[in-house]
């Protein structure tokens, strides 16, 4: 079992973050300049970095980065999603 983190944005990706990310996250953070924060989750073996639960950052069975919106997003940034900035995860 591998554990999730979580980061602000801005800050360097969690060092469990494969390199084949980092490109990915890196537009991302400069397509969407209201984002707060990175949560890192490990499905199958692989990892999988959420944009304030907006656009999620994977790596693909081939090894490439891959990017999805969340169900039902209009592939939009939706800087009023809550803020969880305050639950202590980050701070």
């Amino acid at each position: 079992m591998r554990l999730g983190s979580r980061w602000p944005v801005g800050e360097p990706p969690h060092p469990s973050v494969p390199a084949a990310l980092l490109p990915e996250i890196a537009a991302q953070e400069a397509a969407h300049p209201g984002a707060r924060s990175w949560t890192l989750t490990w499905l199958e073996g692989r990892p999988h970095c959420a944009l304030d639960d907006a656009v999620t950052v994977s790596l693909g069975p081939n090894g490439a980065a891959t990017v999805s919106w969340r169900a039902g997003s209009d592939e939009t940034f939706h800087p009023e999603l809550p803020d969880d900035a305050d639950d202590g995860w980050l701070g």
